[in-house]
């Protein structure tokens, strides 16, 4: 079971709580697919997109639940990053947790299974 996760806007996150699905963050929208990160990924996308930014969520997603939908492509310096191409049902979703920031600046991460 492949896991890959999300970083998201809490405030973002409680309207797919509403719905019981994800349709994405704005650059998903306008990419067309929703930006997913792998374990070893996610410090790295926080850094490059969420830098200083606080309320936000961490999102483990059961990717083997996604189907065909969720494809591996090649992205930053060619490292193959998931991409989802449909909405994502709350239903794959393992859990959620919150992504502080630590003393250092930097967001802090839970242990994250891959």
């Amino acid at each position: 079971m492949p896991v890959v996760y999300k970083i998201v806007p809490d405030t973002l996150w409680q309207q797919a709580r509403q719905t019981g699905v994800f349709n994405g963050a704005a650059i998903d929208l306008t990419d067309g697919f929703i930006h997913f990160s792998t374990a070893k990924q996610a410090r790295e996308t926080a850094a490059r997109h969420f830098a200083g930014q606080t309320g936000l969520l961490l999102v483990a997603i059961d990717g083997g639940t996604l189907g065909d939908k969720l494809v591996f492509e090649p992205s930053r310096g060619g490292d193959l990053f998931p991409h989802l191409y449909a909405p994502l049902p709350l239903s794959a979703v393992l859990w959620e947790k919150p992504l502080t920031l630590g003393s250092d600046g930097a967001h802090v991460f839970p242990e994250m299974p891959e």
